[in-house]
Formats: C-alpha cells, structure tokens, sequence
C-alpha cells in the first residue's frame, strides 16, 4: 500500500514533507489510485509562500544561539485532558509558584457524521478524536508542555499553532509532525485570556485542516482568578466548553452529500465547496445535536457556568435565550468583562468566555444568532436546568385560550 504525501507534485524527502518546503499543496491518501492527477492539489503562489513561511520558521530552531530557558522554581505537574463539553480538573485560583503543565495530544484521523438526518459525514481531522479538540487550562506564567503525536496510520502532516503563545507562527513552525512521529513544544503562557488553537500546515491546507474540526481552546487565568471590573472575585460552579465548526461538505450533482474512503479523499471537492464561503452545516461540538437532547449541557438554580465558546475561522454571535452574560470576556481577561450582555461576539480565530448564573429552571437554547447558523445549519445547544420556578421574574398570568371577536 503506497503512502502518497505530496500528489501530483514534484518527488520529495520525507524530511522535505516534514518541515513545510512542500507540505501547503499535500493531501494524505491511500491507495494505488489514491487521487487521479486531475483531482492531485497544486501549489500556488500563496501555498508556495506560506509553505515557505513554514520551512523559515522552523529552520529558526536549528539557527538560534539562544540560551536554554531557564525552568528553576517551576513545578511539573500533568492536566489529563478530557473530551468537550467538559474542562480539566484545573485551579481557579493559582496556588504556589509557575508550573509546567504536561499534556499530551494524539492527532486523529476519524470518519464523523455531522447529521445523522441527512447521513452527512466527513473524514474529521482532530485532536484527541473530539471536534473541537480538548480545552487546555493554564495560569499566566505558566508553562505548557505538549507532547504532539501522529499515528503511523495517519493520512496527513499536522502541526498545531497555539494563539496564546509567542514565536515560530504560535508553534506552528515547530510542530510538524509527519505519520509516526512526535514532537514536544514547550511555550510559556504570557497573555491570560481565552485562545484558539488549530492545525496549520501551509496554504490551502490551513483551512482545509481547520474546516475539517482541527482546533480548539486554551483558558489562561489570571493567578488570582477572574474578576469584576471593580476588583472582585468571580468564581463558577462548571465550564461548558463548546466549538463552533463550519464545515463545507462536498455535494453531487443531485444535491446529496457525497462520501468518501479515506481522510485526505475529498481534498479537491472539499477545497471547491470551501470557495464559495458559505458552509453546509455550522454546529456545535462536531455534529448536528451534538449539546441537545440527552447530550444537553445540565445547571441548577443558583450554579454559576463559565460559557467557552470558540471558533476558528468565522464570526459568530453567541446568545443564551432567557438569559444573559452577565460577565463577557471577549477579549483578555486583563480587561474589565462586558456585563448584562445579551449577544456577544466571537471573532473569526479566537475564544470568548462568557459568564452567568442561572435564576429559573427549564430548557435554555445557546445559539449563534444568526439565526440562520443556528436554527438551519445546526449551531444549537441547550442547557437543561433544574430548580424552582420564580414567579418573581416571569409568570404565565393567564393561559392561551381563545378570545371572543
């Protein structure tokens, strides 16, 4: 079974692949006949420039004369990561020094249906097998330590670019990890808000990466914990972690989703539905449903959520019907919040925490509001909440019935 990195391109290294000099154009198949040339992605001026971009980001590491970093007073301790909606077992408040915080993240390659009503699917490309990829959480002055891997059955290079960080393209330079290989990227965790994080091997690649489910979220706290814009302390009770995923699923000539055998597959069709900028399906945590129904995000009465929202690519507007932001971080957590929100906003590559406590039990629908993501395309969640009801802030004072005329 031949193993084709870069189809319809020039004939390269492995190491080549590895370090970006061709990697914008490559699209991972397998198979004899694993892309016909007519369908074999080509590099573009701009592939050809971000790819170089990538090759000069990483030839720093190997250039620089700078001194190894200076670890002493700092702590190793290990963050087990878990799958969305949930967030590690983490400290709102900083105890002791800085630490080292080792995680580890497998890149995975795995067939996902985004709607079980119509059978759409897609070859998602993850991190750790979830879209989005797990929540990572940090104090400002910590250090995160990745170990990244890529299984040997791995159709493609990934790399991973931290926006919390600083240098080599967010990491990105420094991460590219070819099937069977991993690499350790340590990065120090200066600017505390909340990050997007996602694949970026090169040009086309870029999106095609992050379209197909490749990013996620890092929250780095302030030591002390959040705050008010008077100084005062903010605590939650739970973090619901939720991603927003655009995807562009390529569609036959009768209007049907198409499928296909292996990741890397639809590279060309996918790259066509991707141009028209308009996705089939905007969802939340992967799939259509994903955080409704039996999979419903759950809250009491009085429990405080600490709202993570990311999206890596578009704008959205998240908004909680029957509740507010109280406080709204939309950008660092050096900021005073925005309070009393009704809508907030989420820029295209990036992660916003919303806050607020719940007052009234019942169903609450998240939802981008533009209603037409939320509503057609899929971008909905609910939150199931338990307690007693307060006639104090909303009663039903007469029933529906009919009116004489």
């Amino acid at each position: 079974m031949t193993k084709i990195i870069n189809p319809g391109l020039v004939k390269t290294s492995r190491r080549n692949v590895l370090r970006g000099t061709v990697l914008a154009g490559a699209a991972a198949v397998v198979g004899a006949g694993a892309m016909a040339a007519s369908r074999a992605p080509r590099l573009t001026k701009a592939n050809t420039t971000s790819a170089n971009l990538y090759k000069a980001a990483s030839q720093q590491l190997s250039e620089t004369t700078a001194k190894p970093a200076d670890l002493s007073g700092y702590t190793r301790v290990r963050q087990e990561l878990v799958a969305p909606p949930f967030a590690p077992a983490h400290e709102q408040v900083a105890t002791g020094g800085p630490k080292i915080i080792e995680i580890t993240m497998k890149t995975t390659e795995r067939l996902m249906v985004v709607d079980e009503d119509t059978g759409a699917s897609i070859w998602a490309l993850t991190y750790n097998g979830s879209v989005p990829g797990p929540l990572i959480i940090c104090h400002e002055g910590d250090m995160v330590e990745l170990t990244l891997r890529n299984p040997t059955d791995s159709m493609m290079e990934h790399n991973i670019d931290f926006h919390a960080s600083t240098g080599a393209l967010g990491g990105g330079g420094l991460t590219h990890v070819y099937p069977g290989e991993e690499t350790i990227l340590r990065w120090k965790a200066t600017k505390p808000g909340c990050f997007t994080y996602h694949c970026a091997p090169g040009g086309a690649m870029i999106p095609y990466h992050v379209t197909h489910g490749m990013n996620g979220a890092v929250m780095v706290l302030p030591r002390d914990g959040l705050r008010d814009g008077n100084g005062n302390p903010l605590n939650y009770d739970s973090i619901a972690y939720i991603g927003e995923q655009d995807y562009y699923l390529p569609m036959d000539e009768n209007g049907d989703f198409r499928s296909y055998e292996a990741a890397g597959d639809d590279y060309a069709d996918s790259l066509n539905a991707m141009r028209t900028l308009t996705p089939t399906h905007s969802v939340f945590n992967g799939a259509v449903g994903a955080l409704t129904g039996e999979r419903a995000l759950r809250a009491k009465v009085g429990e405080t959520v600490l709202m993570i929202h990311n999206q890596a690519n578009r704008d959205s507007r998240p908004h909680l019907i029957g509740g507010h932001g109280n406080f709204v971080w939309e950008s660092s957590f050096t900021d005073a919040p925005m309070t009393g929100m009704e809508t907030w906003f989420v820029r295209g590559g990036s992660a916003v925490a919303a806050m607020y406590t719940f007052e009234q039990p019942g169903v609450y629908a998240y939802v981008n509001h533009n209603l037409i993501e939320g509503a057609m395309l899929g971008a909905t969640a609910h939150f199931v909440v338990e307690g007693d009801w307060d006639n104090g802030l909303m009663e039903q004072v007469v029933a529906p019935h009919a009116f004489a005329t």
